[in-house]
């Protein structure tokens, strides 16, 4: 049974006296909130909160991760506060859900250098210049377009449900160790010919990007930006990598897309 716990609360007022209520009622049930060591990990706040705490962690596949949500959307979210003295139940009584999220893997070759990382939601990939970048595109080495636009974002299946939706790309079960490459501002005319709609692949298999007419790009991982220059290639996929995501017994995604994107 899981004894140890540490949360990770957001910067803000409210997301700091939630935390404080909830270690109460956790040390109340007989856990023990510490710093190390620890089996649960619980984010409090928004999204970023709980991104904050699986890249803190190094997105480790040893520790349990849930959230509670006290901003506003909070897809990856699971808990509300009056859901908290529920989750406590479910814990201690080994009733709850685990969802395993895969995770995607890029490595970027840049400037004589290799860089890779984790991210849990998404990618983007721009010009510095925030002008059209062209981009070749391919999927395990078969060429599938030269892409022209603003960008492109390559999104987990977990991710499929942030920036991705706004983009008019597809909403994906989270379970699903998939990505999605999901065009920004494509343009397509006689000179450009770039596809409009969103392209979901599996997992193992590798997109591979190459820059065309512009090498110094920004690439935006789960939210933060990082600037690479001379950039030769990026390599991105979900292979092995996953964490363990906790889910109340009666977790249901639709109803949760329901909640959050419809209501």
């Amino acid at each position: 049974m899981i004894k140890n716990i540490k949360i990770f609360p957001n910067n803000n007022s409210r997301s700091i006296k939630l935390a404080k209520l909830i270690k109460e009622q956790f040390l109340r049930n007989g856990f023990n909130v510490v710093n190390d060591n620890y089996e649960l990990g619980i984010a409090v706040g928004g999204d970023g909160s709980f991104l904050r705490m699986v890249k803190d962690n190094n997105f480790n596949s040893d520790i349990y991760y849930i959230g509670v949500n006290s901003g506003h959307l909070g897809f990856l979210q699971e808990l509300k506060e009056s859901d908290i003295n529920l989750f406590i139940h479910e814990l201690i009584n080994n009733k709850y859900k685990v969802e395993e999220i895969g995770i995607q893997e890029t490595v970027v070759n840049h400037d004589r250098e290799t860089s890779h990382f984790y991210s849990l939601n998404d990618i983007v990939v721009r010009s510095q210049d925030l002008k059209i970048v062209k981009l070749n595109i391919s999927f395990d080495k078969d060429y599938l377009e030269t892409f022209a636009g603003d960008g492109v974002l390559i999104a987990t299946s977990t991710g499929s449900t942030a920036y991705n939706t706004s983009l008019g790309g597809s909403i994906v079960y989270n379970t699903f160790k998939s990505l999605q490459i999901t065009p920004i501002a494509p343009m397509s005319s006689s000179s450009y010919r770039s596809l409009i709609s969103s392209v979901i692949i599996p997992d193992k298999m590798v997109i591979k990007i190459e820059p065309v007419n512009n090498n110094n790009l920004i690439i935006q991982i789960d939210g933060e930006n990082k600037i690479y220059n001379n950039t030769e290639s990026i390599e991105t996929k979900i292979d092995k990598k996953q964490i363990k995501c906790m889910r109340l017994s009666h977790y249901n995604f639709p109803q949760k897309i329901n909640d959050k994107l419809l209501k």
